[in-house]
């Protein structure tokens, strides 16, 4: 693989041939133009192995896979050529679609990948790539689908109290001044039901009355530098008795753009990537975009 130099604050697309990957790269070139930013057209490429009745297989032949090379590249000029942007390159890479990507990750902007794949991203949306992509990257990943007709111009965004949802309330803010959207946050809690079920007559350990208050304080308090700092975005807070996957669900189905973070955490339940971000990730039916906890970057040389 090459150094991470490559893919430094540029927007990183994985293509593989796919109309999902073409409409990645045709959201993802919308994003570099209004960024002004660079935006990279990657493949990855996982040579195929000969079949064989006596064993493992062979690599193929080096005039096999130079073929098989100059298609790819073909094709990501032909789309490079068709889309819209200030800087566009191209780049084919040897290795796992996962493993580029989170490589590229380490350096990129925002790693934007379509909602099916075929050949070197197959079983995207089936738990694969996209999922090892977005739970490990160490920037923003782009999950692309269709934004339904009509659609309200708005981010919906996931929130709790934890670090990761900071940094994806900050990405949506951005978003929606950069596209003149609004906000609408969401806060979703719910009572645990291991607890009632384990001691069904048990009081409830907290209040609903002090458990209401205290999320619409907390959601209050994580928006209110961004409110300032973005005064020209509409924002719209939801404090909402309900898991919150089905409540961003809900909420994103005619919005533009859904924003969650890997992890989160409130006062009553827990939101790992696998349960709260995975079920937006893989049932939504409009683009959603997945946070990371974003460490400090060094500067570039």
């Amino acid at each position: 693989m090459t150094s991470t130099s490559w893919w430094i604050d540029r927007i990183v697309v994985g293509v593989d041939g796919s109309e999902s990957a073409r409409k990645a790269a045709q959201w993802a070139a919308q994003e570099a133009s209004l960024r002004k930013a660079g935006l990279t057209l990657v493949s990855a490429l996982l040579p195929p192995v000969a079949a064989s009745g006596f064993g493992p297989g062979l690599p193929v032949s080096l005039d096999a896979l130079e073929e098989i090379r100059q298609a790819t590249q073909q094709h990501l000029d032909e789309l490079a050529a068709s889309l819209q942007a200030p800087d566009i390159t191209t780049q084919i890479e040897i290795g796992s679609p996962s493993g580029v990507l989170l490589q590229a990750s380490e350096a990129a902007l925002m790693i934007v990948i379509g909602s099916r794949g075929l050949g070197g991203f197959r079983g995207l949306m089936l738990g694969s790539v996209s999922t090892q992509v977005a739970a490990h990257a160490d920037c923003p990943v782009a999950v692309i689908r269709d934004v339904p007709d009509g659609a309200e111009p708005k981010v919906v965004l996931g929130i709790d109290g934890s670090p990761a949802a900071q940094h994806a309330a900050t990405f949506a803010f951005d978003m929606a001044s950069r596209h003149g959207w609004s906000v609408q946050a969401i806060h979703a809690w719910d009572v645990p039901s291991y607890d009632l079920l384990v001691v069904p007559n048990a009081p409830i350990p907290v209040p609903l009355t002090q458990t209401i208050d205290d999320e619409q304080r907390l959601a209050a308090e994580l928006l209110a530098g961004l409110r300032a700092d973005h005064p020209e975005v509409p924002v719209e807070i939801e404090v909402l008795r309900e898991t919150p996957a089905k409540a961003l669900l809900q909420a994103g189905a005619r919005a533009h753009l859904i924003v969650v973070g890997t992890r989160g955490h409130g006062q009553l339940m827990s939101a790992l990537l696998g349960s709260v971000s995975s079920t937006v990730l893989h049932k939504a039916t409009t683009p959603v975009v997945v946070v990371p906890h974003l460490p400090e970057r060094p500067e570039a040389a």
